[in-house]
């Protein structure tokens, strides 16, 4: 009877697979039946919560010296399976829960693999040889172990993740310090781990590099430069202002990048709060929600800038993570020449892409107009106007009433009650379908990106002619960022359907309380002080230029409601007597279309 043998193993739960592996096969092989023979051997170094159609394509083996012969993955196992020619009449693994650490996925390869003719046997389960015997206790048996395998994972994610929390609150620092502090090292709390010399940290303000840092926000929020202007300044004088070292010294570029500029105005660690969850680690690094963020209850370390300067040099960072990097040769010019006041606060409610400002005949517009080579694959773009423009002048307008009226004026919970029970009443769009669809598109792009990179390796390997091999990287690097940029933009919009399709909060209007009435033109405002407020009431603007329509979002947390009231009567003091009372001035007809 030839056997196909199924392993697998991950580097993330301190296994090691050249021992593991090799274990795996001997317990397989021993408890084979007489005559039944291993001819072929899958394995794979990944996780077993992977979905199916992402396992199989991990590289991670070739990083280790494994003693046995591999005819593919999981993937390439299934493949064959269905080939009428196939080598092996059946599967045996080790155990069951090495096939899938998911119930789902491991019950799907099992039934995949009945369908094609191939049982699937265990190690440490009776393997059945006679077609007549009972297999429904093996089954319940097998489903049993399956299930407690995936509650052990989820029970030990579960444990881990509020582990760290407590790490977090108790202010000890995970990985490398940032740039600007140094790691004060403490003996390990655990006597074991103290014994083999590990130790847990906490941040301390490095005193050449910690000045840097502050330097860089004022920088940033003072005199509005972009992260290429800021590093160009700094590369002036490298004594006084040293450049980050990376983790690994041969990609060390000796100076300061936008890139590394832009890595400190986005870690909000540098506000003496330990924070945590930033990034998922699991889907390519892509920033979280702020809602998913684990943030120390209190200062844990000296801070290097206040949480205003914070909010006000990088407002992007935590509500917006999908944004873009700015063109450095627009951000160059428009950082010392031109500023919007709007400035990332507007985005396009038909494509839900960031408004960029415009100057045309000396006054400011912002505008949306999307790129046909870009977008003419997306649903949206159909139907979207060559070019969608709004006035500064007119916008501001809005915002000005609506921050007058709903965030400092009389009748500010009044209104926002009313606008409550108005939105609780509104029954929002159906997106499961969408949603689907855009999770099976950016599925779809991720595995196409794997291909590419595999013609990639199989060219460097295959060398041929050098000139024909870099064209050949050249066009693969093209198609390579077009399907990054369209998996990007087709994630960007899923989050945007869960949000719609996610029942919202009613809030509490009694937040509004703790901000102060002011009574003030909030027009005579510098437009610094504007921004500052916008930052932190988290401003959001998205205008239809189908009919005008313009929505305005803020959000108060309870836990900064009182830096709220500060910087608003910040405000009031810096108005002072030039502003008249908001009720005394008439106000001019925005020609805005308002939403709920």
């Amino acid at each position: 009877m030839p056997v196909a043998w199924l392993g697998r193993t991950s580097t993330e739960d301190a296994q090691d697979p050249t021992l593991s592996l090799p274990r795996q096969l001997r317990n397989a092989r021993a408890a084979l039946p007489p005559g039944w023979v291993i001819v072929a051997h899958f394995y794979d170094v990944e996780s077993g919560r992977k979905d199916l159609d992402a396992r199989g394509h991990s590289r991670a083996h070739e990083r280790f010296n494994i003693p046995i012969p591999r005819d593919g993955g999981i993937a390439d196992l299934l493949e064959e399976a269905k080939s009428p020619d196939r080598r092996f009449a059946a599967v045996i693994c080790e155990s069951i829960e090495r096939v899938a650490r998911r119930t789902y996925f491991g019950t799907k390869i099992e039934y995949e693999l009945e369908q094609s003719g191939v049982a699937l046997c265990a190690a440490d389960e009776p393997i059945l040889t006679d077609s007549r015997a009972k297999r429904a206790t093996p089954t319940l048996t097998r489903r049993v172990k399956q299930a407690v395998s995936e509650w052990y994972v989820l029970q030990m994610l579960e444990l881990s993740w509020d582990g760290f929390i407590q790490h977090i609150e108790q202010g000890w620092n995970i990985g490398k310090p940032p740039y600007g502090y140094l790691a004060e090292r403490v003996p390990h709390p655990v006597p074991a781990k103290r014994e083999q010399g590990l130790t847990k940290h906490r941040l301390i303000p490095d005193p050449l590099r910690g000045p840097v840092v502050t330097e860089i926000f004022r920088m940033r929020v003072l005199r509005k430069l972009s992260y290429a202007r800021i590093a160009a300044e700094l590369n002036t004088d490298l004594p006084r202002y040293p450049p980050p070292q990376p983790n690994r010294a041969d990609t060390t570029k000796q100076r300061w990048t936008a890139s590394a500029v832009r890595s400190i105005l986005e870690n909000p660690k540098y506000t003496g709060y330990q924070v945590w969850n930033r990034k998922a680690r699991k889907r390519g690094n892509r920033v979280n929600p702020l809602s998913e963020w684990v943030w120390s209850p209190r200062p844990t370390h000296e801070p290097l800038v206040t949480r205003q300067l914070f909010d006000a040099a990088w407002p992007a960072a935590s509500a917006h993570p999908g944004v873009k990097k700015e063109r450095v040769a627009r951000a160059v010019a428009a950082s010392a020449d031109r500023s919007y006041v709007l400035r990332s606060y507007l985005f396009c409610a038909l494509c839900d892409h960031r408004i960029y400002g415009k100057d045309s005949k000396g006054r400011s517009y912002y505008a949306c107009q999307p790129k046909k080579d870009q977008h003419q694959d997306a649903d949206w773009y159909a139907s979207h106007p060559k070019a969608v423009w709004i006035s500064e002048r007119v916008m501001l307008e809005a915002i000005h009433t609506f921050f007058e009226d709903r965030i400092f004026g009389p009748q500010r919970r009044e209104l926002l009650e009313a606008a409550i029970a108005t939105t609780a009443t509104a029954t929002g769009p159906d997106r499961s379908s969408d949603i689907q669809r855009l999770q099976n598109e950016a599925d779809s792009l991720a595995r196409r990106k794997e291909l590419l990179l595999d013609q990639l390796a199989s060219s460097d390997e295959d060398g041929g002619d050098p000139e024909t091999a870099a064209e050949f990287r050249k066009g693969i690097r093209k198609r390579f960022d077009a399907l990054e940029y369209k998996r990007r933009a087709a994630l960007a919009q899923l989050e945007t359907f869960r949000a719609e399709a996610a029942p919202d909060e009613p809030g509490d209007p009694a937040l509004l309380e703790v901000i102060p009435q002011l009574g003030f033109r909030f027009a005579t405002l510098p437009d610094a002080l504007k921004r500052e407020i916008f930052d932190a009431f988290r401003l959001r603007v998205r205008y239809d230029g189908r009919d005008r329509g313009t929505q305005l979002q803020v959000t108060i947390l309870a836990a900064v409601a009182p830096d709220l009231a500060q910087i608003g009567e910040r405000a009031a003091a810096v108005a002072g007597a030039v502003n008249q009372p908001i009720r005394e001035r008439p106000r001019q007809d925005s020609n805005l279309r308002p939403s709920a």
